[in-house]
């Protein structure tokens, strides 16, 4: 299944809640929520109080990113902030199945990122292990760039990979995705799509519903 999950990065924090409703209403099932801290990327965002905000806010999946040095030690407090997917860096946690073990104890879907530059073979003693795998088509930290054509075969590669294990585990991309490209990345076998200013730039509702139509008709190919 095809999902989209619309960045709360590009939103406008003063009315927050209301242009989540209006994604709601064309229909994502996902909100996703970037956390940097200034050290693993050159940005800091927002952090836990936003989080348990946005759960009382919403009954969608809370899709959370930690893009931050040793996210091993937030895990639990993000849990129970409300997020129901955790995906830490493969670069950035070091006991990385002890966290993804963690993740799953507290019966959430746990997900490993990486960045542009690392090959998509540093994923491959964790492929059984993680539910979801984040390909970074932008380097992380800020909204708005440019999607970086390389990554398409990463995540070709990836997909490869999962299907001949047989896993049907679910890959994510997150940077530069737009109306005129999305369609690379879902031939290529990406199925968790995050969009910023592509839906919450204009009509918001409109934007999702596109999105929500437009995988819909890939699901039913």
């Amino acid at each position: 299944m095809i999902i989209l999950s619309p960045s709360i990065l590009a939103a406008d924090f003063t009315i927050l809640g209301e242009q989540m409703k209006k994604a709601e209403a064309g229909g994502n099932e996902y909100f996703h929520f970037d956390v940097m801290d200034g050290m693993f990327v050159p940005n800091i965002s927002f952090g836990l109080p936003v989080l348990s905000s946005l759960r009382k806010a919403t009954e969608k999946v809370l899709d959370v990113h930690l893009m931050i040095e040793a996210p091993e030690r937030y895990v639990d407090r993000f849990i129970d902030a409300g997020a129901d997917i955790i995906t830490v860096h493969q670069e950035a946690c070091v006991p990385l199945v002890e966290t993804l073990e963690k993740i799953h104890k507290r019966g959430k879907r746990a997900g490993i990122a990486v960045k542009p530059h690392t090959g998509v073979g540093a994923l491959e003693p964790y492929l059984h292990l993680a539910d979801m795998f984040l390909i970074m088509t932008v380097e992380p930290g800020f909204g708005g760039q440019k999607y970086m054509e390389m990554c398409t075969d990463k995540i070709r590669t990836l997909r490869g990979m999962l299907n001949e294990k047989g896993l049907d585990a679910d890959i994510q991309v997150d940077g530069g995705i737009t109306r005129e490209n999305v369609r690379t990345v879902l031939d290529a076998g990406a199925n968790v799509i995050v969009m910023g200013s592509s839906v919450f730039g204009g009509d918001i509702t409109d934007n999702s519903a596109y999105f929500t139509r437009l995988f819909s008709e890939y699901d039913n190919k």
